[in-house]
């Protein structure tokens, strides 16, 4: 099977997961739910007479049945949505992120020019490796720069290394606000499920929190070079990347259709700095899912 169509064994023996804590609460939660619906299902007749001797002044007959499926009922669905919790945390976690690298890559349509490329918040490399599988596969003599906020880079090198591409990576450790790097260094930036995380020492609904984002946005395009393309996959708030980008007046403004990832909307987002001043007007956006249904 070829290095695009993978499935999720082969992504998680390399890359693992950054977070098992939830996958797993979800899942030991719907397991619970799952069996306690499953109880109200075998034993219906004696708990619609538990409720009738506990509660006579209460539940009826009738109201005793009533109620006893209602709640069975109730703790059958939170268990199936537990479950589909549990799967799409999973899911978004291993084998979604290797989906959205590879579309992230395909929206660069030309990288036989590319030398540089930074990957803002490469966590353990899916995005960062993808990248490098593709200069490779170029011929390209370009390298790619991982930065992550945590020194991830002995775990991000390995995986690398296991992806036969660890002579195109290299990795740093810095802050995404205050990118380490000068004016038009690179000729693509990318940044996959990051930004968001950005600022939440601020509670992830302030201005403050906004703000922060804001900055990352405005550093990712401080260091792409002029005609150079960045592109960006994130949850929840992309609409606020998007107004930013235009107010920078970059170009060619392009937002995918809305993914479920983490149980919330994502989207990448596509642009490229312009090589010379142009203003920008609002039909100059193009989107591939409407923009008012992007929130």
């Amino acid at each position: 099977m070829g290095k695009a169509g993978r499935d999720w064994t082969q992504i998680y023996a390399i890359y693992g997961m950054d977070d098992w804590h939830t996958p797993i609460f979800l899942l030991i939660h719907a397991i619970v739910f799952s069996a306690s619906s499953l109880v109200f299902l075998l034993y219906f007749n004696w708990i619609c007479y538990s409720f009738e001797s506990i509660f006579p002044s209460v539940f009826s007959g009738s109201f005793a049945r009533f109620a006893a499926g209602f709640t069975g009922s109730v703790t059958a669905l939170s268990a199936v949505c537990l479950f589909y919790a549990a799967g799409n945390m999973f899911y978004s976690s291993i084998a979604l992120r290797w989906d959205m690298a590879q579309r992230m890559v395909n929206a660069v349509h030309d990288w036989s020019t590319v030398k540089t490329v930074l990957d803002v918040g490469c966590g353990r490399g899916i995005l960062l490796n993808a990248v490098a599988m593709q200069l490779k596969k170029e011929g390209s003599s370009g390298r790619v720069v991982g930065l992550d906020r945590k020194n991830t880079t002995l775990s991000t090198l390995r995986t690398a290394g296991m992806e036969g591409v660890e002579e195109y990576v290299t990795c740093r450790e810095g802050d995404a606000r205050r990118l380490p790097f000068p004016e038009n260094y690179f000729d693509v930036v990318v940044s996959a499920g990051f930004v968001h995380k950005v600022g939440k020492e601020f509670g992830p609904k302030t201005a403050a929190a906004s703000a922060e984002r804001m900055r990352v946005v405005g550093e990712v395009v401080r260091v792409l070079k002029e005609g150079g393309v960045g592109v960006v996959w994130d949850l929840v708030h992309v609409p606020e990347y998007v107004l930013r980008l235009q107010e920078l007046k970059m170009e060619e403004i392009r937002v995918s259709e809305r993914v479920t990832a983490f149980m919330v909307n994502s989207h990448i987002v596509s642009f490229r700095k312009p090589s010379h001043q142009h203003v920008m007007g609002p039909n100059e956006v193009r989107l591939d899912w409407r923009f008012n249904n992007i929130c």
